[in-house]
């Protein structure tokens, strides 16, 4: 019997460890084809394979030649060291969000992805912006408040660990940027922060939430009584 019980659990464990890799590589694939779409769009445009200005498919505000980049500019990349500064956060901030909050990761990607670039169509320089920098705040905006609304321990290590990574880049939403670095969109990093903390709030009750406490159960258990 002993024997029995010590063989399910061993099988409980190593079904539980497939399914948590299992869930690794789920999250991991998005992330990676976003990147690889990105670096393709790079390789594409700076090698010249096509007789086209890849800047031209940037955010360009209020004009509806700029409408396109609202999707695109986050192909768009001025150069390597662009490039190189926007692969990692994508490749860690995607995968963070198709694995803690799996349920709604695909909408929640569509709705920053597509908001973050109105806003910034809305609100930017009359310039091209290009790059992937307001996608990745709009993310980054997203899993810090959204762990902090939910109140869920798992959720809250997230929104700490994304925000000891990369909260040394938060002075960039501010227009202050623009003295320090001409080229720096401000206005589409605000865009995607100001876009993740909206999304975060608007879904706050749908995906992962944190599980009831005894002392939240009693209090139901006493207003469904009707008891003061």
């Amino acid at each position: 019997m002993v024997l029995f019980i010590s063989f399910v659990l061993m099988e409980d464990r190593a079904s539980t460890e497939r399914w948590q890799i299992r869930r690794i590589r789920l999250a991991v694939i998005p992330a990676l084809v976003m990147v690889v779409l990105v670096w393709m769009a790079f390789l594409v445009d700076h090698t010249r394979i096509a007789s086209f200005n890849f800047s031209l498919l940037g955010i360009y505000p209020r004009q509806l030649r700029g409408v396109p980049g609202i999707f695109l500019s986050p192909f768009v990349h001025g150069s390597f060291s662009h490039l190189i500064s926007n692969t990692l956060p994508l490749l860690v901030l995607i995968s963070l969000l198709f694995y803690f909050y799996s349920q709604i990761a695909p909408m929640t990607f569509a709705s920053l992805w597509s908001l973050s670039g109105l806003f910034t169509w809305l609100t930017g320089r009359e310039a091209f912006h290009i790059g992937a920098s307001g996608l990745i705040f709009a993310l980054l905006f997203f899993l810090f408040f959204s762990g902090l609304f939910r109140k869920h321990v798992p959720l809250i290590a997230v929104s700490m660990v994304v925000t000891f990574i990369y909260g040394s880049s938060l002075w960039s939403i501010f227009p202050i940027a623009e003295y320090i670095d001409i080229s720096l969109s401000w206005e589409a990093h605000l865009s995607g922060a100001a876009v993740g903390l909206i999304v975060a709030f608007s879904l706050r009750k749908r995906g992962p939430q944190k599980p009831p406490s005894f002392s939240d159960e009693e209090e139901e258990e006493e207003d469904d009584s009707g008891l003061p």
